[in-house]
């Protein structure tokens, strides 16, 4: 762990609340994940993610495009899209986060130090940094909004110098992002050079963390000029950068303050929500934390995949229709679930409300997980919740049944990186009574409360056990204070015992209060039921219906054709009269528990009708458990079902799988 030039060692994360920043919670001090799920994967993308990044950056020509605009290579510019370099600046956050923690691997620091170099050698004598507009449409900066993305990669470079500044001290990112910054400062707003918003929402949330990181006022402002500017119909009526699909596409179409549902391209969406709880959360905004929370809600309610996948439309990567959901032509892009975590992180820090970490803790152990393989060395851009069993794959880089080194749109893999290399920061919070964990995993938590600093220990085989202790390493201030456990959402029942004695507290709002006058070596147990269950959807999702999820604490399970009989999936029926029995595979994917179910093949015909469908039988009863199999033949056998975590699905072989099974 670097000491930094303030003297201070603490882990530090994305979100750096202003001293009179107007919320609840506030991120801890300093998280470390030390065993368990989450440690293997965080080290697994520290040595097969990043410590790799940047041979996959020069592959891909990205890093090739800063030396060209820098005038020290040769060449044309790389990529099929204007906003290559926004891999680079992620790629460089992933690695500052890395670098903050214990675990960085070696050379990782030279290697963000060329990199470095190569942004700063690149930016233009006005700030101005951007290789497309450098190098292939030179003179063009700022009239292709809609498509040219040179807002979003500022965002993205703000971030990483941010992070890099967190993580290390040195400036000298932080000098090229405010350098940018500035320019962008004297080129938008009104009376200006550009009365104009970006086509893909980033830049907010980045200006205020600048802010925060400077306390630069203007960047603030800056940030709040962007959301309020945003629903003027301003990219409609841009006359250059390419298409324009409904204004709705990319959150122009109606102010912010008066949006009533989350619409259009589902990351640009995000995004801009998260800048928006950022600007709300240093002004004391109440009007936009109204608006937050209401389309949240309104988003998980009818929008939302049960991964925590958001985004149903492959066109223009879109949300749908309330209760649009297919699954097998889900999005789910990778992207969306990792900013939907940032979302619901900053609505959890505005308003304390558990339901929020209840997001983040479904998001991240499945609609996020599963965009990454269990080697670190391959990705899905795509998260469906249906691969057929004769799925045609069409060859694309998107391609939603199997795994892909990189991509051409290269957005998810780095993407992913920093959110694993920053995962400790959405674990836990504080505020004036306490602290609150909102995610478990063993490691170290500490933090300061009243000015006094608290720290608590954590050990846990969580999510495959509901068991998590806790001991308490430092007392805090004087008196009591209260130590605050999430009791997730699907949780049907707990328990918890201090000191060995059972407590009489029991969780409110999502929240199991414990406040005492803390000492050293007091320990908590706190026991989670995590019996598997079968879930149902709302009705109005089509595909969902008559069906039937398997889950098991905060993982979503599927059926893989390689786990099943036949090797098939789709003709499957499960009975959901029978017994599900969980089973710890330490060889298996891993080390996942599985769930064994019992279910049967549907009858197929074995001369089938040129004409595939019949007339239904009015007044017909559903079809039961016994019908289907006694439809199979008098002699057929029930089937042993396997079910695996679904974020571990696509890592032994390109197949058929789903989360929703026809129930009998």
């Amino acid at each position: 762990m670097p000491v930094r030039p303030d003297g201070t060692t603490a882990q530090p994360g994305p979100v750096r609340l202003g001293a009179d920043a107007l919320t609840a919670l506030r991120p801890a001090a300093d998280v470390r994940i030390t065993a368990g799920l989450w440690h293997e994967r965080r080290r697994t993308n520290a040595e097969a993610g990043i410590a790799r990044g940047v041979a996959k950056l020069e592959r891909a020509g990205n890093l090739s495009n800063l030396r060209i605009a820098a005038g020290t290579e040769q060449g044309e510019f790389h990529g099929d899209f204007p906003f290559q370099d926004s891999d680079v600046y992620k790629w460089l956050e992933a690695a500052s986060w890395q670098l903050a923690g214990d675990d960085a691997p070696d050379g990782l620091a030279e290697d963000v130090d060329r990199v470095i170099a190569l942004v700063a050698a690149a930016q233009q004598d006005d700030g101005y940094l951007q290789t497309y507009y450098q190098v292939a449409k030179p003179g063009t900066r700022w009239t292709e909004l809609r498509w040219g993305h040179e807002l979003y990669c500022a965002g993205h470079l703000v971030q990483a110098a941010v992070a890099h500044h967190r993580a290390t001290g040195k400036e000298t990112l932080l000098t090229v992002a405010r350098r940018f910054a500035d320019h962008i400062d004297a080129t938008f707003g009104p009376g200006k050079a550009v009365d104009g918003v970006c086509g893909h929402p980033e830049i907010e949330t980045a200006l205020v963390e600048l802010y925060r990181e400077t306390g630069e006022r203007r960047y603030l402002d800056l940030a709040g000029y962007f959301v309020e500017r945003r629903g003027a119909g301003l990219l409609q009526r841009e006359q250059a950068g390419g298409p324009a699909p409904a204004a709705g596409y990319w959150q122009d179409h109606v102010p912010v303050r008066r949006a009533r549902t989350v619409t259009g391209h589902a990351v640009r969406q995000l995004y801009l929500l998260a800048g928006v709880a950022d600007l709300a959360a240093e002004t004391g905004d109440r009007e936009l934390v109204a608006v937050l929370e209401h389309l949240w809600a309104d988003m998980v309610a009818t929008k939302t995949y049960l991964t925590g996948g958001l985004g149903s439309r492959h066109d223009w990567e879109r949300f749908g229709d309330p209760y649009e959901l297919p699954a097998d032509r889900g999005y789910a892009e990778t992207c969306a679930a990792i900013a939907s975590v940032h979302l619901a992180w900053r609505l959890a820090l505005l308003t304390g409300d558990a339901r929020y970490s209840d997001l983040v803790e479904r998001t991240l152990y499945n609609g996020f997980l599963s965009g990454v393989s269990l080697d670190g060395e391959s990705y899905l851009y795509v998260n469906p919740l249906h691969v057929r069993d004769d799925h045609e794959d069409e060859g694309g880089d998107q391609e939603g049944g199997r795994r892909t080194p990189w991509f051409r749109c290269a957005c998810c893999p780095p993407n992913v990186m920093r959110m694993l290399a920053s995962l400790p920061h959405y674990l836990a919070s504080t505020d004036d009574t306490g602290l609150q964990l909102h995610q478990y995993a063993t490691g170290r938590v500490t933090a300061e409360v009243a000015g006094v600093p608290v720290a608590v220990e954590v050990e846990t085989d969580y999510p495959w056990r509901g068991r998590i202790a806790l001991t308490v390493r430092e007392d805090g201030p004087e008196g009591e204070w209260t130590l605050s456990l999430r009791v997730p959402q699907w949780c049907r029942d707990h328990s918890v015992t201090v000191d060995g004695a059972p407590v009489g507290e029991r969780a409110v709002d999502g929240w199991l209060r414990l406040r005492r006058a803390w000492r050293p070596g007091d320990t908590v147990l706190l026991d989670l039921e995590l019996a598997p269950r079968l879930t149902r959807s709302d009705p109005r999702v089509d595909s969902a219906r008559d069906s039937v999820a398997l889950e098991r604490g905060p993982l979503v399970y599927c059926l893989e054709g390689v786990d099943q009989p036949g090797g098939r999936v789709d003709d499957l029926v499960l009975d959901t009269a029978g017994e599900l029995v969980a089973e710890h595979r330490a060889d298996l994917l891993g080390g996942v528990t599985t769930l064994a179910a019992t279910g049967w093949r549907r009858p197929t015909a074995q001369e089938p009708s040129w004409w595939p469908y019949r007339t239904a039988e009015t007044g017909r009863p559903a079809e039961s458990a016994e019908s289907v199999g006694a439809a199979a033949g008098a002699a057929a056998e029930p089937l042993r079902l396997t079910a695996v975590p679904y974020y571990a699905w696509g890592n032994r072989a390109a197949g058929a799988m789903r989360v929703w099974i026809p129930r009998g």
